[in-house]
């Protein structure tokens, strides 16, 4: 199951903001990774290279790699509406990142690592995909045995904001997924519209 494995921070210090969760490391070294980082003077960028450096920003945001990412922006694209806002609400509806969000895991990264060990149900039964796309509706749970596990046990005591297109409840440790959420819900900062402009071309 192909994923970046590589330094993180690296990854944040390149596009000079915390994708990654709060990273102390990028506080104290907000300035590009590299020997010539800090001293290196900024090249005036492309258009092609902000473009570029965007769709890079979100596919390394959501965790997944080129082809998996294109094959979202091709989906995006055949659905009615705009095809940058729907690339972001597919992207949403996976079921690593909507875990993350229910607050079941710390990270995306984690997620997926309870997704692939089979620690999370979709409507009763366990589904070990990260990249299985959630339809409105679907109940993602913590399944039973996995219930006591620390990692879940802790991420859930320090959960973060609760989102409007997903429904928690703590009793059975289970989420619904009420719809997919509009843009303005979604708090990642990726300018979605420079990825259509790359792939049009």
């Amino acid at each position: 199951m192909a994923r970046y494995i590589g330094p993180k921070t690296k990854i944040a210090r390149k596009f000079g903001e915390a994708i990654y969760g709060v990273d102390k490391s990028l506080e104290k070294k907000n300035y590009p990774p590299g020997q010539h980082g800090i001293n290196r003077k900024r090249k005036k960028v492309s258009e092609y290279g902000t473009q570029l450096s965007e769709k890079q920003k979100a596919k390394y945001t959501y965790g997944i790699l080129e082809k998996q990412f294109h094959r979202t922006f091709e989906e995006a694209s055949r659905m009615g509406g705009i095809t940058g806002e729907n690339l972001l609400k597919l992207l949403e509806s996976r079921l690593d990142n909507v875990v993350y969000r229910l607050g079941i895991a710390p990270t995306r990264a984690a997620a997926r690592q309870l997704v692939s060990h089979r620690h999370i149900t979709v409507n009763g039964n366990v589904v070990n995909i990260p990249s299985y796309s959630l339809k409105i509706g679907d109940v993602v749970a913590v399944r039973e045995k996995s219930k006591s596990l620390e990692v879940i046990t802790d991420s859930l005591a320090g959960k973060r904001n609760r989102y409007s297109w997903l429904e928690w409840d703590s009793a059975t440790m289970s989420g619904r997924f009420m719809q997919r959420p509009e843009r303005e819900d979604i708090p990642e900062n990726i300018k979605e519209q420079l990825i259509v402009e790359l792939y049009s071309k």
